[in-house]
């Protein structure tokens, strides 16, 4: 790079960025970090930020301030986009610089699970929303990440029905993996280091003698902690010297609902007589840094989830916490890190739903200290090619030689382009409303809206027809 001027970067998030961060945040912050070695680098928020940076800048810009953020966009050569940043952001939406779509987290899939307890409505409404954001974010961006080759499918499958897997994309790439590129959650390069035992001789009812299984962040409908207690109540009767830490109860972000799966696990570790002796539920969310403290006075790593849509495409950040503070992990089967776990001997793998057979995998690990020291060894000897650097490389590479998709005709004419033709040749959304009115016409919009925003945006579209049509009228 040198001589040469340095790329601008502009991430757009809307997750708080402070001492207590969920994954969107953590996962932005560590771009940023990764990409100002390369590049200049601006992370725009629409929540509040309580962190400071000497490698990036950091900016505040409400939602409703579009010019704010337009000063950004003017800025940048490269957006890196999360959630609904398309949609809080017109300047954004219609910028004509390089996009791309940070798509780790398949939101739409998670809505499915996410509001599966409330009115059917509520629940459409949520998931229809999703689809409709996550069809804006592919038809518009240049380049989308994700988490996983599994995740890789999912959205190749979603740009093939939109008509991106097109003659231009695929003659520039025809395994499409520039693309879409595998960019998962990474680890930190820095081993984990003490301070306090945050846990051991620390909370009351847990000794420092004692074996402790850290249940390490929050606890989400697509989780299965209950089966996690039924197996703690068996492990009990065998060894009451092993306790299980659930590290967040609750959410740090008001916004994000308490969950059913809370409830449920409360209410099951009280059914069975184990809160406060053998289950613990930490009640406040831990600051970033210092997680450390408690991961390192944990001996093994649990994650316990439902089979179902979500499983197969996640990718638990979770276990990326264990595998740096080198614990042998316990985690239910079906997701892209059970398979890396059985492979890699980084502990047990369980069926999804069976008490029995978690608890048996407890013990098997505690009550082994050699087998225990061994997985420990082979944990740590993996964590390393999950590391930051190694996981942010394909983002890194596109942001030192940035390129426009291939299916756009320029850099100021590629939304409209990569729309696909209408009938008569013409093409893009300037070229429908230059149609005559009538069924073609009506036939192109429609098509349009669902490309651009899925059946939400038809319906929003259908809405201001109608609206429009009674004002003529009057």
């Amino acid at each position: 790079m040198s001589g040469a001027a340095r790329t601008h970067v502009l991430i757009v998030t809307g997750d708080p960025i402070g001492q207590q961060m969920a994954g969107p945040a953590i996962r932005v912050w560590h771009m940023a970090r990764a990409l100002a070695r390369v590049a200049e680098v601006r992370v725009v928020s629409w929540m509040p930020i309580g962190r400071r940076s000497d490698e990036f800048e950091l900016h505040y810009v409400h939602e409703t301030d579009d010019l704010g953020m337009s000063i950004h966009e003017a800025w940048s050569d490269v957006i890196v986009v999360q959630g609904t940043s398309l949609r809080v952001f017109p300047s954004i939406s219609r910028t004509q610089k390089i996009v791309v779509a940070d798509l780790y987290d398949p939101f739409q899939i998670e809505q499915l699970e996410m509001n599966r307890y409330r009115d059917l409505d509520a629940w459409e409404d949520e998931v229809t929303k999703a689809v409709s954001l996550v069809n804006e974010q592919l038809a518009r961006a240049d380049c989308f990440l994700c988490a996983s080759e599994a995740q890789r499918n999912l959205w190749l499958g979603g740009l093939s029905t939109l008509g991106r897997l097109n003659p231009a994309n695929y003659t520039a790439d025809p395994t499409f993996e520039s693309l879409v590129r595998v960019v998962p959650f990474g680890l930190s390069d820095t081993p984990p280091v003490q301070t306090r035992h945050a846990i051991k001789g620390t909370v009351p009812g847990i000794e420092v003698t004692d074996r402790v299984l850290i249940w390490g962040g929050g606890i989400y409908n697509w989780f299965d902690p209950v089966t996690l207690i039924e197996a703690m109540a068996l492990v009990e009767r065998d060894r009451t010297d092993v306790k299980l830490f659930f590290l967040s109860a609750r959410h740090f972000n008001p916004d994000v609902p308490e969950m059913k799966a809370l409830t449920d696990a409360i209410a099951a570790a009280e059914r069975l007589g184990l809160t406060g002796r053998t289950v613990f539920f930490n009640d406040t969310w831990v600051d970033y840094e210092a997680r450390a403290d408690y991961l390192l006075d944990a001996d093994i790593g649990v994650s316990t989830h439902v089979w179902h849509a979500e499983t197969r495409f996640s990718f638990r950040t979770r276990i990326l916490d264990y595998l740096w503070a080198g614990l042998p992990i316990v985690a239910s089967e079906g997701d892209a890190f059970a398979d890396i776990i059985g492979e890699r001997g980084l502990g047990e793998v369980v069926p999804a739903g069976d008490a029995a057979q978690v608890a048996a995998a407890i013990l098997r690990l505690l009550d082994d200290p050699e087998r225990l020291d061994t997985v420990r060894e082979r944990v740590r000897s993996a964590r390393k090619e999950f590391e930051w650097d190694s996981a942010l490389a394909p983002l890194i590479d596109f942001c030192l030689a940035p390129q426009p998709a291939a299916d756009a005709v320029t850099a100021r004419t590629r939304a409209s382009a990569r729309r696909g033709s209408v009938r008569g040749g013409a093409r893009g959304f300037e070229a429908i409303l230059e149609m005559p009115p009538g069924r073609r016409r009506d036939a192109a919009l429609l098509f349009h809206y669902l490309r651009r925003g899925g059946p939400r945006l038809v319906k929003e579209k259908m809405a201001e027809r109608r609206e429009r049509h009674d004002r003529e009228s009057i």
